[in-house]
């Protein structure tokens, strides 16, 4: 089925933000797991998991729409030096993707493409999760101090 050629570009688009979102986590839970936190780098990584899933996604709904994927393309990613970092750093770009598929979404309904509309409103619920997430994460370190909510992290999840 052919595909309007700007929602294929925004899919292409959303597509190098998870296969960014990817690396960035990765990058950040074997950092997590070199410091001993193993909750934290096991958390992160079911995160860049679910990111595989939708880089999976978006390809598979850009192939249906005769579109070709562009998996070449990697926005700048944001590594951070501490825990803190990441997990404002991984927020931030959950703030962004929101975004994005909110925007994505409209493009959708605007070109009379409800199935794509369908997948991206799942994925949003998915960023939204992990949003949510890194917030509460960035919460408790505010509430305990970073010292114990780092000692909390050091057990398996």
């Amino acid at each position: 089925m052919k595909g309007n050629e700007n929602l294929i570009k925004t899919l292409n688009e959303l597509l190098a933000d998870e296969l960014t979102a990817i690396s960035q986590l990765m990058v950040h839970s074997e950092m997590c797991h070199n410091w001993g936190y193993e909750a934290l780098h096991k958390r992160i990584e079911k995160q860049a998991i679910d990111e595989m899933h939708h880089a999976e996604w978006l390809i598979q709904r850009i192939l249906f729409l005769e579109g070709m994927p562009l998996v070449s393309k990697l926005n700048e990613m944001k590594i951070g030096k501490s825990v803190l970092e990441m997990l404002t750093n991984d927020q931030d770009a959950e703030t962004g993707a929101i975004r994005s598929y909110n925007a994505g979404i409209a493009l959708a309904s605007e070109v009379g493409d409800e199935s794509t509309g369908d997948l991206l409103t799942t994925i949003l619920k998915m960023e939204e999760g992990h949003h949510d997430w890194a917030k509460k994460q960035r919460t408790q370190i505010e509430q305990m101090g970073l010292e114990t909510y780092l000692s909390n992290q050091t057990g398996a999840e």
